[in-house]
């Protein structure tokens, strides 16, 4: 070592996640990187006349979080500016939440809000889109499902996004209509994409969200994490906010080849350009983004068998599908010959089997590009696709937290019947067959929250950690948490291309960092639940709490 270490942490309990060492007591760190990992006599003869020493009597450290999958700006947004009265709110509270915007905000101004359930539909009326306009018939209004994607909007919503009786439907959405073509103010899937435009906040609006995120995601231990939708507007804010030291989180980027968002597919080249243009020392830009099916609330999930009382001579496996399975294969094989790491939507058992295909097809193409290549969700899997995901050195994100009932379990098991309900997130199962599972929040979609606690408590037990919702679900599937913990951390380091410097505390890594109260081993899964940090460190900075 060339210089004596800046900072010096001893008497705690360190678990590493480093298999060669997974215990420690102390570790040392210089210029933001760990330097020595070790016993307290170790580490504590390395320390000169500049350090800072801190001992922490007996309590633990461990790596910091990494959510796979979360929709940082888009979930800061919705704290800071929209109606979100909870994900579990009922319609009133949702009303009432608009009733009271619009007494805040300029007339013609946009009301963004939500959530929703599509299977409450019916409670809406035969045309929603006035009982909108009843309690804000001077703004446009849109509210956004639970899934975040099919909306509700009112009728100068309608009209300022033009949609009428003679709007055609756009390809992969529904523009629900009345019994004379007109629009009631549902728009499922790619519908939505001709209100985006209207619904996108400002730059000074997500310079603001990323400082509320990062402190957000800080406060909860995670220091990284994937936005899984990037635009060059987010990527914009991103950049900025790392060039200007505020991000202060690895941030992987998936930008967006084709989304449900978008009616339209980013070309190839804007792609690569927007990679260099954005591509910063924490924003990592070599990841892509596509859309392959809905969500089952909606009843837009590909499965291979028919929901339950659809007719099943009438079921096509692949109706559902956003993109056609060769066309797909065709995308996968061009974006991973151009360097990019594909995260593939597919919740239906039929898309994650069209996805697990277009990755093979890569491989079969370009041979093994080192690119792990992922499917989100991954919510329902046919069992003899469990085994192709390390076959293909592929990597099933497991999002959002409906390994464990909540307030859209009700709806998915109403939608799909209890058994297929039951299936959800077989995490066990997959590991048990090799893959590296990483765990992804999803929020703001579907996800009260970016806790990864509770999501780490509820695969611990597939009960829900809070108690507010009974039952379990698929409690087959429950794992212990030495099996769940590198989900959090070392399978996600390795996802964002930044294993062996995150997710582990290991000499040469980025000192990333969480001080706890107690080991998570001495605590219950309710107490792992309601876990927060005393600090979070990021590159040996203090960006949350004190040590």
């Amino acid at each position: 070592m060339r210089q004596p270490p800046d900072l010096i942490l001893t008497d705690a309990q360190i678990r590493t996640m480093d298999p060669a060492r997974p215990q420690a007591q102390a570790l040392a760190i210089t210029g933001g990187r760990i330097v020595a990992v070790g016993s307290d006599a170790d580490v504590g003869v390395l320390a000169g006349p500049g350090t800072r020493v801190r001992r922490l009597h007996g309590k633990a450290l461990m790596p910091g979080l990494i959510d796979s999958h979360t929709h940082g700006l888009w979930g800061a947004c919705r704290d800071l500016f929209e109606v979100f009265p909870g994900l579990g709110a009922p319609l009133q509270a949702v009303l009432d939440g608009v009733v009271a915007k619009v007494a805040t905000t300029p007339p013609g101004d946009w009301i963004i809000g939500g959530p929703w359930r599509p299977f409450d539909r019916a409670a809406l009326g035969p045309r929603p889109a006035e009982m909108l306009d009843r309690i804000a018939p001077d703004h446009p209004v849109v509210l956004k499902d639970v899934s975040q994607h099919n909306l509700w909007v009112n009728s100068a919503a309608l009209r300022l996004a033009g949609i009428s009786a003679a709007t055609p439907e756009v390809p992969g959405g529904r523009i629900e209509r009345d019994a004379v073509g007109a629009p009631t103010g549902i728009l499922i899937e790619t519908a939505g994409s001709l209100v985006q435009p209207f619904l996108q906040p400002t730059p000074a609006q997500l310079a603001q969200a990323v400082g509320h995120m990062a402190g957000y995601f800080h406060a909860l231990g995670m220091t990284g994490f994937k936005e899984p939708m990037a635009f060059a507007a987010e990527l914009q804010a991103y950049a900025d906010a790392d060039h200007a030291g505020r991000l202060r989180l690895h941030t992987g980027a998936h930008l967006t080849r084709f989304s449900p968002f978008s009616s339209d597919w980013v070309p190839m080249e804007e792609m690569q350009a927007l990679r260099d243009r954005y591509r910063a020392p924490h924003l990592h830009t070599g990841f892509a983004k596509l859309f392959l099916d809905g969500v089952p609330i909606a009843r837009t999930a590909a499965f291979c068998a028919p929901y339950p009382g659809q007719d099943p001579a009438g079921h096509d496996p692949d109706a559902m599908l956003l993109i056609a399975p060769d066309r797909l294969a065709q995308e996968l094989v061009r974006l991973d010959a151009a360097g990019f790491t594909v995260k593939m939507h597919a919740v239906g058992d039929r898309a994650i089997q069209v996805g697990l295909d277009a990755i093979a097809a890569a491989r079969a193409a370009n041979g093994a590009s080192g690119l792990r290549h992922e499917i989100a969700h991954s919510n329902f899997i046919r069992p003899e696709d469990l085994p192709r995901f390390a076959a293909l050195d592929a990597v099933p994100e497991v999002s959002p937290k409906l390994w464990y009932p909540n307030p859209v379990t009700p709806g998915q098991r109403q939608v799909l019947g209890n058994a297929r309900a039951e299936s959800c997130h077989p995490v066990r199962a997959l590991l048990d067959a090799g893959a590296a599972v990483i765990y992804g929040s999803d929020w703001p979609a579907a996800a009260p929250d970016a806790d990864p606690w509770t999501g780490l408590a509820g695969m611990i037990t597939r009960t829900d950690p809070t108690g507010v919702y009974p039952g379990s679900v698929g409690a087959d599937q429950a794992v212990p948490l030495d099996r769940a913990l590198p989900v959090f951390t070392t399978h996600a380091a390795r996802a964002l291309r930044l294993e062996g410097t995150t997710g582990a505390l290991t000499p040469g890594a980025s000192a990333d960092l969480i001080l706890l109260d107690h080991p998570l081993d001495a605590l219950t899964p309710a107490e792992i639940a309601t876990t927060r940090p005393r600090a979070t460190l990021f590159e040996g900075a203090v960006v949350f709490g004190d040590l």
